[in-house]
């Protein structure tokens, strides 16, 4: 009996010893090595996976580097510095010249300026919100104040301050743009780091209109776009817009005479 039962031990002993150092020996000949350039550039990519360079992650993008598949300095995150180390690799010149962008919510409206169609009670989602008639502020262009873009935000670099407005730090902001591909209104643009200031609104409706919504709404007055020609404003659809690449050199003033103040300080 003894014998019986160590024999059958043996043998189902020596079965798995066998299909181990043949799992081994096919994990040794099948195993895919990967290029050093490509385990490079997986190696310096900043491991955000934001997907603000339209692939699924870092590594996805930097295998499509690698490939030929896309072009150095889609990384937000990584900027100038990752394009010329992901350059350096690939024995490639890459020169960036754009400036950072990062987002801004072109809106300050609150519940003391703003008036409201009806009162939400919803989830606290942005889009949940405006599938009701666009949300529950008359403005329908503005933000609704209840943070899907903080929700998205991989940096960490949006929250919302003392007063309820929600902020973008441009210090933490990587510029991948997921919070402007879920802010339903199109409230949250990308600007220029680099802008000292900012039209802080995104209605489009005519003054007589916007006024009776919002108190500190564009109201398309053109004085910053006529009175001062060197502030970059240009109004078109009752808003005014900023040319950053434009000489702006005047638009300190034209915030200042700005006669809604909706032209702010970052």
């Amino acid at each position: 009996m003894f014998t019986a039962i160590l024999s059958a031990f043996l043998v189902i002993g020596g079965m798995g010893l066998v299909l181990g150092l043949c799992l081994a020996i096919a994990d040794h000949k099948l195993a895919v090595v990967k290029d050093e350039k490509l385990v490079q550039l997986e190696g310096i990519m900043p491991g955000a996976n934001c997907g603000g360079c339209g692939f699924a992650g870092c590594s996805a993008y930097a295998e499509a580097v690698f490939k030929g598949e896309a072009e150095i300095g889609a990384c937000a995150p990584g900027g100038a510095a990752l394009a010329e180390k992901m350059g350096a690799i690939m024995g490639r010149s890459v020169s960036l010249t754009g400036e950072k962008m990062v987002a801004f919510v072109h809106c300050r409206g609150n519940a003391a300026d703003t008036t409201v169609d009806f009162q939400y009670s919803g989830m606290a989602d942005c889009n949940a919100a405006y599938l009701l008639q666009g949300g529950p502020n008359a403005c329908k262009e503005g933000c609704l104040h209840l943070g899907s873009c903080m929700k998205v935000c991989p940096a960490g670099a949006i929250a919302r301050d003392g007063e309820g407005f929600i902020k973008v730090d441009p210090d933490k902001c990587i510029g991948c743009r997921k919070c402007t591909s879920v802010c339903p209104t199109g409230a949250i643009r990308m600007i220029p780091a680099s802008a000292s200031h900012v039209v802080a609104c995104n209605n489009h409706e005519s003054g007589a209109k916007v006024r009776s919504k919002c108190k500190v709404a564009c109201i398309g007055c053109r004085i910053c776009e006529n009175k001062f020609p060197s502030s970059g404003c240009h109004v078109e659809r009752f808003l005014s817009t900023i040319d950053y690449a434009k000489d702006h050199s005047q638009l300190a003033e034209a915030a200042s005479a700005c006669p809604q103040k909706c032209i702010v300080e970052r």
